[in-house]
């Protein structure tokens, strides 16, 4: 592969990402090259050495991704780290992602059911003085401000479990993707040096 073909895929895979991060990740790459040919080796040889661009971008894609994640603790940081982490591996796809469906849809059933709880609190909170609910309406209005409290205290667990899970995911993306570069590195040490 030449030097304008591996930048070439390089580009493509990384698109999408920001500007400046595009151009460093690909000056860092030219350099691979330059300091290559002056060490006297065909351009070939430094992009088989450097390994396959569209899996170094997927690579730098989910980097990018995980930082995001640390840096901005949002929904869309947290999908961004999840599809990272699943995007790394096929062979994760077909172990991870049925796991992580069953777990996030425990967890939105479970958030949702944390809703509706709240809202039966509002209505029997809402509702109680103008009813004749066992107890009175006092017993009512507790109830109602018990339920929403409770449902206030499992919701904020729940984000928590949420964060926490997003966080194991990103452990997990780093964890693989340490394990999956020494698999590399002696292919593109020894074409290197």
């Amino acid at each position: 592969m030449t030097r304008q073909a591996f930048m070439a895929r390089l580009r493509e895979g990384l698109r999408g990402l920001p500007a400046q991060t595009v151009a460093d990740i690909v000056a860092d790459y030219e350099t691979h090259f330059t300091e290559g040919e002056a060490a006297g080796r065909s351009e070939a040889d430094v992009a088989a050495a450097l390994g396959d661009p569209g899996r170094l971008a997927r690579e730098l894609r989910a980097e990018a991704s995980l930082k995001r994640w640390e840096e901005q603790r949002n929904p869309s940081g947290a999908a961004a780290a999840v599809f990272a982490v699943l995007g790394l591996g096929a062979i994760d796809i077909l172990i991870l992602l049925p796991i992580a469906m069953g777990v996030a849809g425990a967890l939105f059933g479970m958030i949702i059911g944390d809703i509706a709880v709240f809202f039966a609190g509002g209505v029997l909170f809402a509702a109680g003085p103008f009813t004749d609910p066992p107890g009175g309406p006092a017993a009512a209005l507790l109830a109602g401000l018990g339920l929403m409290a409770a449902a206030a205290s499992v919701g904020a667990v729940l984000t928590l479990v949420g964060i926490g899970l997003v966080n194991a995911l990103v452990w997990y993306g780093r964890l693989h993707y340490r394990l999956l570069k020494p698999a590399l590195e002696p292919q593109a040490q020894g074409g290197v040096q």
